[in-house]
């Protein structure tokens, strides 16, 4: 689906009157009275209220909003900042769009051997894990590209090339959160390694994947009587060389089986180790080397490997907060404007969008990736419930709203049953959270006893945000109570 025949002007007058109801009531007082239940979850949580922003409004946009305090604040809105992304994607992509891998030669095709060269160009898929390639290199051998008498070229130009210090944000190098986007993005860049204890012979099988050409992986370490709380610690990884794992501990067998997702230490090759070890292995053949480069303008095309819909894949990016994913759809809304992709784009696009799809009232989010996962970003609550109340009129609306974590379901939403604090939310709300150092938020839509559904902004920026979850569950649960 392309803009043209998904117009922000096709829904826009159904809800013309839920925006002009809320810009009519933008200037209400900055704050009023909280709810007793949200004001004394903030005094356990030693939280002022003067660093809480609450937004909480009939989804419909009619009527005044049943709680606002601090609600246009300009804040640090951490993870909920990826619903401006998605929506953004939605609306102007459309829920079919795809993204699109493409396959290349530069010599002819002749009983099963390419006689040259094939490139293999990303398109920017947010999603291209170990499945999908295995799937897209049978489909190559079906197409009759069984041998390649040359190299095998991976272009990632599509996007400029981010380059960061991977613990620059939180010091959290090995985390997969923190991996930078790239045009041809292959398992969120990361290896997994299962760790399951055999008591009888004392060790610890590790398992890993993806498979990963020239990195020797340790199989095995010893069991321990250890306590469970510091597995990793006691594991003694040693991550430094791309060559090399090394496991120089132990694993304490209380743990049981677990799985430590880690990035690699070596990105830039990533995708070259992972593609060759999986393009052998799969049965191809290659004489020359898979390598980073270009694909020549006068190359043949020879197949496209299609993402995952866009209308799906947003709902990986909500439920379970996808640095990576938001990253990418956000590097590909700049994409109409400049080629390669750049975040500086993607930010000009936004600000222009938003004024036709949210509202001139309400400011444009000063977005740094688009993923919430920045020191920078900001936004208000208002301006968060405006886009959550754009979204309910939207074509695409119940898209948008299944993108979202159920309370106490599925997604992060699982965590508040956990809790156990908002009983009645439980399955009532669609919800995306969001945590940062000093951050706490969430946003979403909740339905009220009578059915009636309300939109529910939740953000606080304090060193104690975290204590504060409590105040937020509080909050959802007052808007499904009606109170």
């Amino acid at each position: 689906m392309t803009h043209s025949t998904h117009s922000p002007r096709f829904w826009r007058s159904l809800g013309a009157v839920a925006l002009w109801a809320l810009s009519t009531v933008a200037t209400v007082a900055l704050a009023q009275r909280l709810p007793p239940d949200i004001a004394n979850a903030l005094a356990r949580a030693k939280v002022p209220q003067d660093a809480v922003s609450l937004y909480v409004a009939r989804a419909d946009g009619l009527g005044l909003p049943r709680l606002s305090h601090r609600a246009s604040a300009l804040v640090n809105p951490a993870s909920v900042m990826k619903l401006v992304t998605t929506f953004a994607a939605l609306d102007t992509l459309g829920a079919d769009y795809t993204w699109k891998t493409r396959f290349y030669a530069d010599g002819p095709l002749k009983d099963g051997v390419l006689l040259g060269n094939l490139y293999i160009q990303g398109g920017g898929d947010p999603k291209l894990v170990l499945e999908r390639i295995a799937a897209t290199f049978a489909a190559l051998q079906t197409r009759g590209v069984q041998k390649v008498r040359g190299d095998i070229v991976l272009d990632h130009h599509i996007f400029d090339p981010v380059t960061r210090d991977p613990a620059e944000f939180d010091g959290q190098a090995l985390s997969p959160y923190n991996s930078a986007p790239d045009g041809l993005l292959v398992n969120f860049k990361s290896l997994i390694f299962t760790f399951t204890p055999e008591p009888d012979s004392g060790i610890v099988r590790i398992r890993s994947e993806p498979p990963i050409a020239d990195v020797q992986i340790d199989a095995q370490v010893p069991l321990s009587t250890k306590s469970c709380n510091d597995w990793r610690g006691e594991l003694q990884a040693d991550f430094a060389d791309p060559n090399r794992v090394q496991f120089g501990g132990s694993y304490p067998v209380k743990c049981g089986e677990r799985v430590w997702p880690v990035a690699y230490t070596d990105p830039a090759s990533y995708a070259r180790r992972v593609l060759q070890a999986m393009y052998l292995g799969l049965g191809g053949t290659l004489t020359g080397v898979m390598r980073d480069g270009r694909t020549p303008s006068d190359a043949t095309w020879l197949m496209d490997a299609p993402s995952q819909p866009l209308g799906e894949l947003i709902a990986d990016v909500n439920k379970f907060s996808n640095n990576m994913m938001a990253q990418q759809m956000f590097l590909t809304l700049g994409l109409q404007a400049s080629r390669p992709g750049t975040f500086a784009a993607s930010r000009a696009a936004v600000a222009a969008w938003w004024p036709q799809a949210i509202g001139r009232d309400v400011p444009v989010p000063t977005l740094e990736n688009g993923s919430g996962l920045s020191r920078d970003e900001r936004t208000s609550a208002r301006a968060l419930g405006q886009l959550l109340r754009s979204a309910a009129a939207h074509p695409q609306a119940a898209v948008f709203a299944n993108s979202l974590s159920i309370a106490g379901v599925d997604g992060t939403g699982q965590r508040m049953r956990e809790r156990g604090l908002a009983p009645e939310s439980m399955g009532n709300a669609q919800l995306k959270t969001g945590t940062l150092r000093d951050v706490a938020s969430v946003a979403g839509y909740a339905t009220g006893r009578s059915g009636q559904r309300y939109v529910v902004v939740g953000i606080v920026n304090h060193p104690l945000a975290p204590a504060a979850r409590p105040a937020l569950d509080a909050l959802v649960e007052w808007a499904v109570k009606e109170q």
